[in-house]
C-alpha cells in the first residue's frame, strides 16, 4: 500500500528525505501524516523518524543549507525547515524509564523498536519517501477498520503516560467507527487507571479535552468516559447527557468546542481546563444565557451573531427541546440591531446613578419587546416623551 499527497511530494520534504538517505540513513514518515493520508483526511503536520542521531540530522541539514531548530533535542527531535515547510525529525527511540507523565528515552536503530513505544497501532504506521507503507506492528488492518487499539498491553502503555487515557477517547471520537463501539480492553484499562489523570498538568488535560470536543461527534466518547469513571477526573461535575442532542441540533454548522463545553459544564471549568480569558468568557456567557428567557434576537444583540447562535443551540439542548422557527435569521437581526436610546435622551431628567438605572430599565423593556419598540415608544412609555427631546 502507498500514500500520496501534496505533503509527500512537496519539494522541500523530498529534499530533506534525500539529505538523510544520501548519507545512508532512513527517513520515514510516521504517525498522523501517514494515518490521515490513508484515511483521506487532510494532513497538518509532517513528522519524520530516522535512525540518524539528532546531532547528525542537524549537521546534515545545515550542510544542505536547511534551517534547524532544536525544538526537542533532549528527546531526539529537531525541527528542520525545508522549502518553507517545518518537519519534526525524531531519532528512533525506546523508553528506558517512565513515570506516567514523561519518559527517559534511549535512541534506537530499528523502526520496530520505535513503533513498540507508540500509543496506538494506527499511529505506528510509517511510509518511506516514495509513499510505501511500512507496518511493523500490524496496525494497518486496525486503521482500515477504524479500530482504535493500544500498542501491546494497554495497562503498560497508559502507565507510561496517563495522558493516553484522554487520547484514547479523543482518537476514538476522530477516527473510530461508531458502529463497532470502543475497544473493550482499552476501555477497561482506562477505567482501572483513571486516577492517574490527577498527576497530569491541567494544561495537557485542557488541550486534550478541547481536541476531543472538536471531533465531528464526540458524544459517544464523552458518554463512554462518563461510564468508565474517567470524565470525573478530567472535568469534575461535567454531564455529557445533553451533548448528543446538541450534536443533532448543530448538524451542518461549523464545529465550536466552546459550544459543546458549555453543554457538558463542570466545576470551575476555566481553571480546570486552563481556558484562555476569551474562551472562558464565551463558555460562561453561554451557560448564563441558557438559563435566561431571551429571544434569539435578544441573544444576538447581547452576544453577537456567532455566540448568540450558540446560545440558542445550548439552551435547546439543555432543555431537550427544539430550536425556534427562523432562529438563525432572528439572531442575525438582533446582532445588527442598535438600542435606540442614549444617555442624551434622558438628560437632564436623569443624572448620576439614576441615569444608568433608567437606561437599564428601558433596555429591559426593549429586550422584552423582542427589540421592536422604537425610540419614541420607549421614551413615551413612562412620560419621557418631552417636547425638548431630540428626535
Amino acid at each position: 500500500m502507498k500514500v500520496t499527497g501534496d505533503w509527500l511530494s512537496h519539494p522541500g520534504t523530498q529534499a530533506l528525505c534525500a539529505v538523510l538517505e544520501t548519507a545512508g540513513h532512513k527517513a520515514l514518515f510516521v504517525g498522523g501524516c501517514v494515518r490521515n493520508a490513508l484515511l483521506g483526511v487532510p494532513v497538518a503536520d509532517v513528522d519524520i523518524a530516522t535512525d540518524a542521531l539528532p546531532s547528525e540530522v542537524s549537521r546534515l541539514a545545515e550542510a544542505a543549507s536547511l534551517r534547524v531548530v532544536p525544538t526537542g533535542i533532549d528527546h531526539g527531535t529537531v525541527t528542520v525547515i525545508s522549502g518553507g515547510c517545518a518537519h519534526e525529525v525524531t531519532t528512533f527511540r525506546r523508553d528506558v524509564e517512565t513515570d506516567g507523565r514523561r519518559a527517559v528515552v534511549a535512541f534506537a536503530s530499528e523502526v520496530a523498536e520505535d513503533a513498540a513505544r507508540r500509543d496506538f497501532t494506527m499511529n505506528a504506521l510509517y511510509a518511506d519517501a516514495r509513499g510505501r507503507v511500512i507496518d511493523p506492528l500490524g496496525g494497518l488492518p486496525d486503521l482500515v477498520a477504524r479500530r482504535l487499539r493500544f500498542v501491546g498491553d494497554a495497562h503498560l502503555r497508559i502507565r507510561e503516560d496517563y495522558l493516553r487515557i484522554l487520547r484514547f477517547f479523543r482518537f476514538h471520537a476522530h477516527y473510530g467507527d461508531p458502529a463497532q463501539g470502543i475497544d473493550p480492553e482499552g476501555l477497561a484499562a482506562c477505567a482501572e487507571l483513571a486516577a492517574g489523570i490527577d498527576g497530569l498538568s491541567r494544561e495537557r488535560i485542557g488541550a486534550e479535552m478541547r481536541k476531543l470536543l472538536a471531533a465531528p461527534d464526540p458524544a459517544p466518547s464523552l458518554a463512554a468516559m462518563a461510564r468508565a469513571g474517567v470524565l470525573v477526573y478530567a472535568l469534575p461535575g461535567a454531564d455529557p447527557r445533553a451533548l448528543a442532542p446538541l450534536i443533532h441540533l448543530e448538524a451542518g454548522l461549523p464545529v465550536r468546542w466552546q459550544r459543546r463545553l458549555a453543554v457538558i459544564g463542570g466545576q470551575e471549568v476555566a481553571e480546570v481546563l486552563r481556558l484562555s480569558r476569551a474562551d472562558a468568557g464565551t463558555v460562561a456567557a453561554l451557560r448564563e444565557a441558557a438559563g435566561r428567557l431571551l429571544t434569539p434576537a435578544a441573544l444576538g444583540w447581547k452576544l453577537g451573531e456567532a455566540t448568540g447562535a450558540d446560545a440558542v443551540l445550548v439552551r435547546a439542548a439543555l432543555m431537550e427541546g427544539p430550536v425556534p422557527a427562523g432562529w438563525q435569521a432572528e439572531v442575525a437581526r438582533g446582532a445588527a440591531a442598535r438600542f435606540p436610546i442614549s444617555a442624551a435622551d434622558l438628560i437632564p431628567a436623569f443624572t448620576g446613578p439614576a441615569l444608568g438605572q433608567e437606561l437599564k430599565r428601558l433596555e429591559t423593556l426593549w429586550l422584552q419587546s423582542d427589540l421592536r419598540l422604537k425610540r419614541d415608544a420607549l421614551l413615551g412609555e413612562n412620560g419621557r416623551d418631552r417636547p425638548d427631546t431630540p428626535r
